[in-house]
């Protein structure tokens, strides 16, 4: 059964801790170069990848006992938030490589590759396994991280530089370390009072 809420936390933590993420800027840069169909499903593809392998290691985290597994579940929220909010925006960060034809394969497979190795042990990965071990429910945890990502990837892909327009990028970064910190202290109070 999956759980709307859990799906929407998952969402809404993943969704803001990613938009200020170097992806996004990776998204628009090839979705700028490339048709933005071709350039999604290979960003999606790797996101999905790495969704799993997230929810895996969660799972596994499952199997310790409780108290523990909130106390490592806080802290790593506590350094979450700590990472976010200390880390610098640097936009040339990611050097994007064209491949060079523009056809299907040639394109996804750019976006895929770029996504499986920028993101590869990446914030957003690590708290989908912290939420896939503190709410014990890898469904809705996997479906809530995997549309979270590709909706920070369709953005980027679509018009990230119109949205950083509207909506600072600083301001994002503090909300989602500020759902990060009470994440924490949820977590931390369970595993002292549990």
């Amino acid at each position: 059964m999956i759980s709307f809420t859990i799906m929407a936390i998952t969402f809404g933590v993943v969704f803001l801790a990613e938009l200020p993420d170097k992806t996004a800027l990776a998204g628009l840069m090839l979705g700028t170069r490339y048709r933005a169909s071709y350039v999604f499903v290979g960003v999606a593809a790797a996101f999905a990848v790495h969704v799993a392998l997230a929810i895996a290691a969660g799972s596994v985290l499952t199997l310790l006992p409780q108290r523990l597994v909130q106390a490592v579940v806080g802290l790593l929220f506590l350094a979450g938030a700590l990472i976010l909010l200390l880390k610098k925006n640097d936009e040339d960060e990611e050097n994007i490589k064209a491949p060079a034809d523009q056809s299907f394969w040639k394109v996804s497979g750019a976006g895929f590759m770029l996504i499986l190795v920028a993101e590869f042990g990446d914030l957003t990965q690590i708290m989908t396994a912290n939420l896939a071990a503190r709410y014990d429910d890898p469904v809705s945890v996997g479906l809530g991280a995997v549309l979270a990502l590709w909706a920070v990837a369709g953005i980027g892909i679509l018009g990230g530089r119109t949205l950083m327009k509207y909506v600072p990028l600083r301001l994002i970064t503090k909300v989602a370390a500020g759902l990060m910190l009470l994440l924490a202290g949820f977590s931390l109070y369970e595993a002292l009072t549990g």
